[in-house]
């Protein structure tokens, strides 16, 4: 069962976790996730329900996944409980793995990758291909440490 707390309205959707996403993928990328203009409590709530999806992984020797934002959660077909409790690996196929670990050693060395695609497993080994994915290292409030990474695509497709 998982530790992390649901993202809700009384916890602020994590804004302060979202923050670092927000903040890690503009100096990564020079771009922002979200709309500026959205304060970072606005955005934890804009992010969640946002209709693209959002995943990221905390760092641990075999990474979990450490947040989901409703669209990933369906794409999953998940829980929040369930999918927090992932190891992250266990989202690529198999025969995938070395495919994965190639496009982790890209983001490790750059801090972000853009435009990958690849399958991913869901819930009861539900397969989807996403495409055009942005994955960059999330960083610590002062900017130092790795938090874990991220991901974030707006065009899936699901496969039989």
């Amino acid at each position: 069962m998982s530790k992390r707390p649901v993202p809700t309205e009384e916890n602020g959707f994590l804004y302060p976790y979202i923050g670092l996403l927000r903040n890690s993928f503009r100096h990564w990328t020079g771009r922002d996730l979200l709309n500026p203009r959205l304060d970072d409590r606005d955005g934890a709530r804009f992010l969640f329900h946002a209709p693209f999806a959002v995943a990221a992984q905390d760092t641990a020797k075999d990474p979990l996944f450490s947040y989901a934002n409703r669209t990933a959660l369906n794409l999953f077909a998940m829980r929040w409980e369930e999918f927090t409790a992932l190891p992250s690996r266990l989202s690529a196929e198999p025969a995938k793995q070395d495919e994965r670990e190639r496009l982790l050693e890209k983001v490790a060395t750059r801090g972000f990758v853009d435009g990958y695609s690849g399958v991913r497993i869901g819930r009861h080994g539900r397969r989807f291909m996403i495409e055009d994915a942005m994955v960059w290292d999330v960083r610590n409030a002062s900017g130092g440490s790795s938090e874990g990474l991220a991901v974030m695509f707006k065009r899936w497709q699901l496969l039989p």
